[in-house]
């Protein structure tokens, strides 16, 4: 009678055990298959538009602008005017500056991929399981995905990267607040030349500097 018993405990505990073994599984190749998506761009250019909601749905803020991207945690995203702004990183320091105020922030580069979500496009993605439960979607030739990151302290709730045709298509951010970032891409191009310049900011004459 106790061995049964305990026959009958071990199968149990083995059928419970199959839902967390298959979830790891699909985490699995989620995770790969976003890598492959992700590392297949060395370089990026192109423009995007960029709208901001409310936690209720009003449109707080509309921007369009360029960016350039180029591995491994060099970026440097563009703003259009009237909200002029230009952050760049060279991959160890990241300059936000805003040539209305006169003002430039240098800070060191958070290399945390839940921190930094530029980093996703440009950064060391090897990692991604560890940082993220990820959520693989398909249907037809779009591709999505939905990170949730593991660390409380993130900047994001999750975020959905969308693929077409195997390109970055556009990427949502909900943040703690309730506030969604929606991001749409175009004209992207691959792995085209950048020189490393493009990634340095040399301060102008006359703007304040903000050291953090």
């Amino acid at each position: 009678m106790i061995r049964k018993l305990l026959r009958s405990t071990i199968a149990a505990v083995c059928l419970a055990a199959l839902p967390l073994a298959v979830m790891a599984d699909d985490q699995a190749r989620a995770a790969e298959r976003l890598n492959e998506l992700l590392s297949q761009a060395r370089t990026m250019t192109g423009g995007f538009s960029q709208m901001t909601l409310s936690s209720n749905g009003a449109n707080l803020q509309e921007t369009t602008g360029t960016l350039a991207l180029k591995r491994p945690g060099m970026f440097r995203w563009h703003t259009d005017p009237p909200l002029e702004q230009l952050l760049i990183s060279d991959g160890e320091r990241m300059w936000l500056y805003d040539p209305d105020l006169e003002q430039v922030t240098i800070q060191k580069m958070d290399k945390r991929l839940s921190h930094t979500p530029a980093l996703l496009l440009s950064g060391d993605v090897s990692q991604l399981q560890q940082n993220f439960t990820i959520e693989w979607t398909e249907g037809g030739n779009v591709q999505d995905f939905t990170l949730t990151p593991r660390e409380p302290d993130s900047m994001f709730d999750h975020l959905r990267i969308s693929f077409t045709d195997g390109m970055i298509n556009d990427m949502q951010m909900n943040d703690p607040i309730g506030q969604r970032t929606n991001i749409l891409f175009r004209n992207v191009e691959l792995n085209q030349p950048l020189d490393d310049s493009q990634f340095t900011f040399v301060v102008p004459s006359g703007v304040d500097v903000i050291s953090e």
